[in-house]
C-alpha cells in the first residue's frame, strides 16, 4: 500500500508498504476475518456445518445453539438460553460487539414473531424496488406472469442490458422468500444477454404483481410432526427455443416450506413421463440433503 500521509520522507520515496494484516476493502479482507471468528468460536466448541460454512452449531445437554454468519452481522438463536448468553459475553470479549436484541430485520428481510409464529417478509425491500423502478402508483397485476404466455425469444426492439440484469438480479434475491414468483423468475431470467422489449415487459409484470402484495411472505407455525416432505413437478417441452422442460420441487419441514426451485431441465425430455421423473430425481436430491 501506499505510504500514510505524516509519515513519508526522503527514504520512502517511490517505496511502498508491506501489510502484515488485512485492511477493510481488500479482497481477501473478508476471508481472513471469517477465518478469524470461526476459529475463535470452534474454540468456544462449536461446529461448522458441512451443508453451510457459515452456519455454526452447539449441542449440549440435549439443547442446541446455532450461529448464523454474513460478513460481520451474526445471528444467534437455539433453545439454549443460559448458553447464549454465556456466547455473547464470550464475543463480547474476543471483538467489538453491539447487541441489537430481538431479530426484527436481516439482510433486507423482516422478521415478525409471536408465541407460535414467524413470518419473514420483503415488504420495505418491495416498495424501495417498486419506487426505484418509477412505477410505484402502477396498476396491480393479479399474477406474476401471464398464463398464457409462451416461452420464446420474442421479437422487439433491444433494451438496456444492463438495467434489465440489474432488475433481474434484485428479483431473484426476493425470489428467496416469495416462492409465489419463483417461476416467473425462471422464465425472465432465461434470457440476460439477448434482450427485447417483451421481455423487460415480462419483468415488470411481476413488479406489478409484487405491488398487489408487497408484504406476502413466509409463515412458520410449531406442529407436532417433524415430517419431510417433497413435491414435484414439471411440464414437457415447454419451451419453444431448444424443446426443453422446466421442473419445480418444494419442500417441507414440520408443515412449513423451507426450499422450493423452478428451472428449465438440462436436457430434451423424451417424454413427458421422463420429464416427470426427472423432477422427482431432483426434489428427492433435495429431500436427502434436507
Amino acid at each position: 500500500m501506499q505510504i500514510l500521509p505524516g509519515f513519508e520522507t526522503r527514504a520512502t520515496i517511490g517505496k511502498v508498504c508491506k501489510l502484515k494484516h488485512s485492511l477493510y476493502g481488500l479482497k481477501q479482507s473478508p476471508r481472513t476475518w471469517f477465518n478469524r471468528f470461526s476459529r475463535t468460536v470452534k474454540g468456544m466448541g462449536y461446529k461448522q456445518s458441512n451443508a453451510d460454512n457459515t452456519l455454526l452449531y452447539r449441542h449440549l445437554k440435549g439443547k442446541k445453539t446455532i450461529l448464523l454468519v454474513y460478513v460481520d452481522d451474526i445471528v444467534i438463536t437455539g433453545d439454549d438460553h443460559h448458553e447464549i448468553k454465556q456466547l455473547k459475553e464470550k464475543l463480547k470479549q474476543a471483538f467489538k460487539v453491539k447487541d441489537l436484541g430481538p431479530l426484527r430485520y436481516f439482510l433486507g428481510i423482516e422478521v415478525g414473531r409471536s408465541s407460535k409464529y414467524i413470518f419473514l417478509s420483503q415488504r420495505k425491500y418491495v416498495l424501495d424496488l417498486l419506487s426505484e423502478t418509477g412505477i410505484l402508483g402502477c396498476k396491480p397485476a393479479t399474477t406474476p406472469i401471464n398464463q398464457n404466455h409462451r416461452t420464446v425469444t420474442d421479437g422487439g426492439a433491444p433494451v438496456d442490458r444492463e438495467r434489465y440484469q440489474r432488475l433481474v438480479g434484485r428479483l431473484i434475491y426476493l425470489s428467496y422468500i416469495r416462492p409465489d414468483i419463483a417461476y416467473a423468475i425462471s422464465v425472465i431470467s432465461q434470457y440476460m444477454h439477448d434482450l427485447r422489449e417483451s421481455h423487460m415487459e415480462r419483468a415488470f409484470r411481476v413488479l406489478r404483481y409484487l405491488k398487489r402484495c408487497p408484504d406476502r411472505g413466509l409463515l412458520f407455525s410449531q406442529h407436532n410432526t417433524f415430517q419431510v416432505e417433497g413435491f414435484t413437478d414439471a411440464d414437457w417441452a415447454g419451451s419453444l427455443d431448444d424443446r426443453r422442460s422446466t421442473f419445480a420441487y418444494c419442500t417441507y419441514v414440520g408443515g412449513n416450506l423451507v426450499t422450493w426451485r423452478s428451472k428449465k431441465q438440462s436436457v430434451v425430455a423424451r417424454s413427458s413421463a421422463e420429464a416427470e421423473y426427472r423432477a422427482m430425481a431432483l426434489g428427492i436430491c433435495e429431500l436427502f440433503w434436507l
